[in-house]
């Protein structure tokens, strides 16, 4: 189960000669500052495991609710980025970030292998896509599955730590998350061809993650 109603998701890589910046600045640093913002839970990243999956990194933060996302202590530290941040975020490159409601989470726990899928699809389908989420949670060593709704307007609010920045792309609409033991596990998962039946519409975007770190509830000092 996702630890709360809501998650900031971000999709990004880094210019190769900023890799050890964005290591010590995003441990030390981001994942302390956003996991103390009253309201996130949790904080998550993974790294690719295979050639096929690009951007390289996927970040997870889990919120109590929507409105945590859209309120004044999250806007707060998005207007004024520390200098770390600027630095190094100006080193991304392909960014998607989606601030989302969680509408479906099943699972016991955490797994060291992450599977993304981005998509689109129309309301009336997500019944159908909420039973393929459900499904998929009950196979062999998988440890969790989620169903994300991106919140349009609000992912899309530009503000000092993103305002020029060229590297953002469009958030996903959609997503699932499909947690495993072992990437085996997720090979098989959510095929394009059984979403696309249940409604889902293409391009679908599936990224294979392997996780690198966990950062829990804790304060920060700017």
């Amino acid at each position: 189960m996702m630890a709360g109603e809501a998650v900031v998701a971000i999709w990004n890589g880094i210019a190769s000669e900023a890799r050890a910046q964005f290591y010590d600045w995003h441990t030390n640093e981001h994942m302390p500052e956003r996991v103390g913002i009253p309201g996130f839970r949790r904080g998550r990243r993974y790294i690719a495991t295979d050639a096929a999956t690009a951007p390289e990194f996927f970040t997870l933060y889990e919120a109590d609710t929507m409105q945590v996302l859209q309120g004044s202590d999250y806007a707060n530290r998005l207007n004024d980025p520390t200098p770390g941040t600027r630095a190094t975020t100006a080193r991304f490159r392909d960014t998607a970030r989606a601030l989302s409601r969680v509408i479906v989470s099943h699972g016991p726990g955490l797994g060291g292998a992450l599977l993304t899928i981005r998509f689109d699809c129309d309301e009336q389908h997500l019944p159908a896509l909420r039973a393929m989420v459900r499904a998929a949670a009950q196979a062999a060593r998988v440890t969790g599955a989620h169903l994300c709704m991106g919140d349009a307007d609000t992912s899309a609010v530009r503000t000092a730590e993103t305002r020029d920045r060229t590297d953002i792309q469009l958030p996903p609409k959609h997503f699932i998350m499909v947690e495993a033991t072992d990437a085996e596990a997720l090979t098989d998962i959510l095929q394009e061809r059984a979403m696309a039946g249940a409604g889902a519409r293409g391009p679908f975007v599936r990224g294979l993650y392997r996780l690198e770190y966990v950062r829990s509830k804790t304060g920060f000092a700017a």
